[in-house]
């Protein structure tokens, strides 16, 4: 069932921590916009502040409608330590592009970035959980959760699963050529945008596959891009 996203677009208002303030020109407040980069990156990071140290961990996450979950260990310090209620920062980012201008200053990158403030708190409700623990599932691989063996009670016990709502958020993007000095334009330098983008390889079986199991077509096609199909 795809997400119906573009029906929920909202213009989130800025706080003051979320308000773009270097180049506010890039900044974008549009849950759509939001999403769609939460959607598509991998891995997000996480900082946050115990004793008085600041600590700035990655993790894989999953999204369901205008909630971002995280997920590990009970015995993850950071997972324990968000479980206090403290104050976190979340940021996720897409490398779109090298920009390449004609002076060493203006050299640049074409990205998508979002940044989150909030308070996560502890998932308890079994079924919240389970659709939290498909969310993660699906948004590493579209259409895997309905082919691999659901998670057992003794699983769900020993996964602590938490939550950030995406209500203090905010994207930030660079897109286009570079912008050099009027006057370096004469310059007989190369200039422009180096595309980047995350390119699977071939799949490759586990030692131990069984006889007959064949590569589904979802890891035959995957792609970062490709649009949400979980449902929400």
């Amino acid at each position: 069932m795809p997400n119906s996203n573009n029906a929920n677009n909202q213009q989130l208002t800025p706080s003051k921590r979320s308000k773009i303030k270097r180049l506010p020109k890039r900044g974008n407040y549009e849950t759509q916009v939001i999403y769609n980069i939460l959607d598509e990156a991998l891995i997000c990071h996480v900082g946050f502040t115990l004793n008085n140290q600041p600590f700035v961990i990655p993790t894989a996450y999953g999204r369901i409608d205008n909630k971002l979950y995280i997920h590990g260990s009970p015995a993850s310090r950071m997972l324990r330590t968000l479980n206090q209620g403290i104050e976190v920062c979340v940021t996720v980012t897409l490398l779109d592009g090298l920009v390449l201008a004609r002076s060493a200053f203006h050299h640049s990158m074409n990205y998508r970035s979002v940044v989150i403030f909030g308070t996560a708190t502890l998932v308890n409700d079994t079924e919240e959980k389970n659709e939290a623990l498909r969310a993660f599932t699906e948004h590493i691989i579209p259409g895997r959760w309905q082919e691999v063996r659901q998670p057992n009670k003794q699983e769900l016990q020993g996964t602590m699963v938490l939550s950030l709502p995406l209500t203090e958020a905010s994207a930030k993007l660079r897109t286009g050529n570079p912008v050099d000095d009027e006057a370096d334009y004469d310059l007989p330098v190369w200039a422009g945008v180096l595309p980047l983008q995350m390119v699977p390889g071939k799949a490759i079986d586990d030692e131990r596959l069984i006889a007959g199991v064949e590569i589904p077509y979802y890891i035959k096609n995957y792609a970062r891009n490709q649009p949400k199909t979980t449902s929400s």
